[in-house]
């Protein structure tokens, strides 16, 4: 089995489920994953938003939150983890690089 391309805290499967259940969306729509233009840096940006499947998305399921990507994004996505943080009157998602598992404790 593949493992998932990228990967996402408790915490912002938690936020996730929420927004779903906030919004009253379809069963239809799922979280999507995706790059955005890279401005003026030339970067890739990740960005989040909730979508229908595509012909060409890849669907994974994390604690019952289905998550799409679009297999171009792949490469840019690849080794990312999606966390969600709150401090101060600030909160919102952010993408970091995922944990590899050689780290030393």
């Amino acid at each position: 089995m593949m493992p998932e391309p990228v990967l996402f805290s408790a915490r912002a499967i938690e936020e996730v489920k929420k927004i779903m259940d906030a919004q009253s969306l379809s069963p239809d729509y799922a979280l999507r994953v995706a790059v955005g233009g890279g401005g003026c840096s030339g970067g890739a940006e990740p960005i989040l938003g909730f979508d229908k499947k595509k012909p060409a998305d890849l669907e994974y399921f994390i604690n019952g939150v289905r998550i799409l990507i679009d297999k171009k994004h792949l490469l840019h996505l690849a080794g990312k983890q999606v966390e969600f943080y709150e401090v101060d009157d600030l909160s919102g998602f952010h993408f970091t690089d995922a944990p590899t598992g050689n780290e030393q404790r």
